[in-house]
């Protein structure tokens, strides 16, 4: 039998309840995210910090530190990289901003977190179907919507436990941004305009063993 690799199949993504939902994030998408933030008629984000929660081998938590003045690391598991706290946990920490491509399983509990403990903007790496839930919108959406959604127009590659510059995906993603110096309640829809190959540094792939 053929394999059925339609794009409602293959954007499918489900992990085990105890899986640690490590999918690392291309460096690339990261620094989209920033030039959006700092374009002129944006914010300047230089004299910003930022907090990573999900930060894994910091594969995002870098390219942060590119842009922002300091970055805070952490992950609820050891992988040799910030400190090891579990985000969702009471706390009294706070971050101007709260940056992170959140696990599969707990995006709209990162979220929520996320905007009570961001004293200026929250920005979340999702897939774009994470916008269908009609829970989600009730819960979510309805409650805090994002002030943009900023949609790659190239796939972001992202594979269990890897970086992989020659990988591809069926999988659509986009960052869900809530900026707090905006009082409109409408959510704005942008584009990311075609900006990898721009945007690729070297060292942003390890070199295989």
């Amino acid at each position: 039998m053929a394999q059925n690799r339609s794009h409602a199949v293959m954007a499918q993504r489900a992990e085990p309840h105890d899986s640690l939902d490590f999918f690392p994030t291309p460096p690339w998408a990261t620094r989209a995210l920033c030039e959006w933030l700092v374009a002129p008629e944006l914010l300047s984000i230089h004299q910003r910090d930022a907090w990573e929660p999900a930060c894994a081998d910091g594969c995002m938590a870098r390219p942060l530190a590119e842009y922002f003045r300091s970055v805070a690391a952490s992950d609820v598991h050891d992988y040799g990289f910030g400190e090891v706290a579990d985000f969702l946990w009471p706390t009294d920490r706070r971050a101007d901003w709260i940056v992170t491509n959140p696990p599969f399983r707990l995006g709209q509990q990162f979220a929520e977190t996320a905007l009570e403990r961001a004293r200026h903007g929250v920005a979340l790496l999702v897939r774009t179907a994470f916008l269908e839930s009609a829970d989600r919108h009730a819960a979510l959406f309805c409650r805090r919507p994002p002030s943009d959604i900023l949609q790659f127009v190239e796939r972001v590659p992202m594979f269990k436990g890897r970086l992989d510059p020659k990988g591809s995906t069926a999988t659509a993603y986009c960052w869900l941004v809530w900026r707090f110096d905006r009082e409109r309640s409408d959510t704005r829809f942008h584009w990311l305009a075609p900006c990898r190959k721009r945007l690729e540094r070297a060292g942003d792939y390890p070199v295989a063993e």
